[in-house]
């Protein structure tokens, strides 16, 4: 018969795994800017010094009343000029609804708090890989929004003293507006602009909107902006343009993100990927490297030398690999 075949794995090349990332090898701003799963109290706190520091910047800004109504003049002047001066207009026909108005003026109070905070949650529960990005996105657009408030102070209609705005909240003895009734002197009143009730509830809702699942709840996402702008404009706490300075902040927050993270958030992965890799041979067959369904050919009985012809010339009959049972 022909010679037989010798069994060995000499000269077979070694199978090349390909490299694992090295988590030690990265320098400290590559690991600041990969997504990891937030940290519970770190993120409580963060938020709670954040929105602390917010207040305490906004409301040391020097309150230029005369600065501020002279900036609101020319801005209610502006907008007559473009024709989209109608805020008086919405501001004294909701107020004659009684019920309509009330329920504003507690909007205005609250859901701007509520609304931003449950996303945030959401997003820690269920997106954590975008968490950090999105939030981001907040503080970028929340920090260039003081710089407005320092550079542009500006007074809100229902505060302008050649215009008929009504505000609102002192006419319906509503609580609400930290810069009206008992608590103004605990806000800046002259802060209007840009208006982050329109940065903060866009952020709410495109996050929404980008990330759920469910179609009535991704339209809810894209109404609820749109109901802040009515509601600040009917109560005369903003201008339409404030609504834009708003929209103009949260657009350098974006920006912010994207050339950090380099991605948009929402185009990150859900969950953060793990931060050890898994051991080499995982997920990997015995023989040069192959997936484990065909690992358990036995490499044992295939040749490594080339077949030699038999004395009839026919070449030999290549011997079938045995499976392991």
């Amino acid at each position: 018969m022909g010679d037989t075949t010798v069994t060995t794995l000499e000269g077979r090349e070694a199978a090349v795994l390909p490299p694992v990332a090295d988590e030690t090898g990265r320098g400290p701003l590559r690991r600041l800017r990969t997504p990891r799963r937030p940290r519970l109290w770190f993120e409580i706190l963060l938020i709670a010094v954040s929105y602390w520091t917010y207040s305490l910047i906004r409301n040391a800004v020097p309150e230029q009343k005369a600065e501020a109504l002279r900036n609101a003049d020319w801005l209610w002047n502006l907008e007559h000029h473009l024709g989209i001066a109608v805020e008086q207009s919405v501001n004294h026909a909701v107020n004659s609804v009684t019920w309509l108005i009330v329920g504003m003026n507690y909007y205005y109070a609250t859901l701007h708090f509520i609304i931003t905070l449950a996303v945030l949650v959401w997003l820690y529960r269920s997106h954590p890989g975008r968490y950090a990005a999105t939030r981001l996105v907040l503080f970028a657009t929340t920090g260039v929004a003081l710089i407005g408030y320092y550079l542009y102070p500006l007074a809100p209609p229902r505060l302008m003293t050649n215009t008929s705005f009504i505000d609102t909240v002192l006419v319906h003895d509503t609580w609400g507006s930290m810069a009206s009734g008992d608590l103004k002197n605990m806000s800046n009143q002259y802060a209007a602009m840009p208006s982050m009730h329109i940065g903060w509830s866009v952020w709410s809702g495109l996050t929404i909107f980008a990330l759920a699942r469910i179609p009535w709840i991704r339209l809810l996402g894209l109404l609820y902006p749109a109901a802040t702008l009515l509601v600040i404009v009917a109560t005369a706490n903003h201008f339409w343009l404030d609504a834009v300075g708003g929209l103009i902040c949260l657009a350098f927050g974006y920006t912010v993100a994207r050339l950090w993270y380099g991605k948009l958030p929402h185009a990150l992965p859900r969950r953060v990927p793990p931060t050890h890799p898994q051991p080499p041979t995982a997920g990997r067959g015995r023989v040069g490297g192959c997936p484990p369904a065909a690992a358990g050919v036995n490499a044992e009985h295939i040749s490594e030398e080339p077949s030699r012809p038999t004395e009839d010339g026919h070449p030999p009959a290549r011997p079938r690999p045995t499976t392991h049972a």
